[in-house]
């Protein structure tokens, strides 16, 4: 145990260095994206309001599925439940394009509130590293995102979750971007 807590950790920036290509081709590809939410934010709202709805619908097949064969099981029907319960959930967003965008919103506020204080810490973490500024950038504006986000409801579920992961997208891409350059100097 002595041993682990003597050894020196490698330099944070060693790892950005190892896999820089890595880093600017994620950042490019959050760029790309970013712009396109931007530029369109109804679409990429009701694509990932859709996406979700297909997720809780695959669950809940797989979990009705597990409720049928697992008869014996004594909360079969609980578990059949909370599959139906999937299900129904999944056939409203996934079907009905207008449908729950508030109530994603506000979870996309949530996350966005999460998201910013981890970046914030991983801002720290590279801090007084070239490019730290640029996480710490990062995780302000999701954090002001995210708050805006659930200030502003129930007006902006048309719109704020395209334009909002948009931004996020963006300004993660941005970062990864900057990150990896400042690796490579």
């Amino acid at each position: 145990m002595a041993d682990m807590q003597n050894t020196p950790k490698p330099d944070i920036m060693d790892a950005v260095r190892k896999f820089r290509t890595r880093f600017k081709n994620v950042g490019y590809v959050l760029i790309v994206l970013g712009v396109l939410a931007i530029l369109f934010p109804l679409i990429f709202s009701i694509a990932a309001k859709t996406l979700l709805g297909w997720v809780f619908l695959l669950t809940g097949a797989a979990m009705l599925y597990h409720a049928f064969q697992s008869k014996e099981w004594q909360s079969a029907i609980w578990s059949g439940l909370i599959a139906l319960m999937h299900i129904a959930l999944g056939v409203y967003l996934g079907f009905f394009a207008l449908t729950g965008l508030i109530g994603l919103t506000f979870f996309v506020g949530i996350a966005f509130l999460a998201q910013g204080a981890f970046e914030g810490m991983i801002a720290m973490q590279h801090r007084p590293k070239k490019g730290w500024g640029w996480l710490a950038f990062n995780g302000f504006a999701t954090l002001a995102m995210g708050t805006l986000l659930i200030a502003g409801l129930p007006s902006t579920a048309l719109w704020a979750i395209g334009l909002l992961l948009g931004i996020n997208f963006l300004t993660s891409g941005i970062a990864f971007v900057a990150l990896a350059n400042a690796a490579g100097e």
